[in-house]
């Protein structure tokens, strides 16, 4: 990571969102907008979706895939790549709720088939930050 640590996290807590790029199973890339969160000290990025969605389904499917999160705004930009896993652990779901909540200022949906995307965070591109 080029940019100082202070620079980059006050960067991944504001109300940005992202976009989450995922493999589809026949290789082309899916990308779509979310919001997600950082947590630093674990060195994950967090996403809430619904299992069904595709990229729940892409990740599930490819075991280990990796996963793109970039949050641009201007000229300045981040990229949190790594190992994906989707969960749907209690405990881990209410985690990213929780994250989510302090970084938008408000609770998630909250659907019944809710789970957590899990970036295991380990190459960080960033450009003006």
């Amino acid at each position: 990571m080029s940019a100082p640590p202070s620079r980059v996290e006050a960067f991944l807590s504001g109300p940005q969102p992202a976009t989450l790029t995922t493999l589809r199973p026949d290789g082309s890339p899916h990308v779509v907008p979310v919001r997600f969160t950082w947590d630093a000290i674990a060195g994950l990025a967090r996403v809430l979706t619904r299992a069904p969605s595709r990229k729940a389904r892409n990740l599930t499917f490819r075991q280990g895939g990796r996963a793109a999160l970039c949050q641009a705004e201007g000229f300045r930009w981040i990229t949190l790549e790594g190992v994906a896993t989707v969960s749907a652990d209690h405990e881990r779901v209410a985690e990213a709720a929780r994250r989510y909540t302090e970084r938008y200022g408000s609770p998630p949906p909250d659907p019944l088939d809710r789970v957590v995307i899990e970036i295991s965070v380990d190459r960080v591109m960033n450009l003006n930050l």
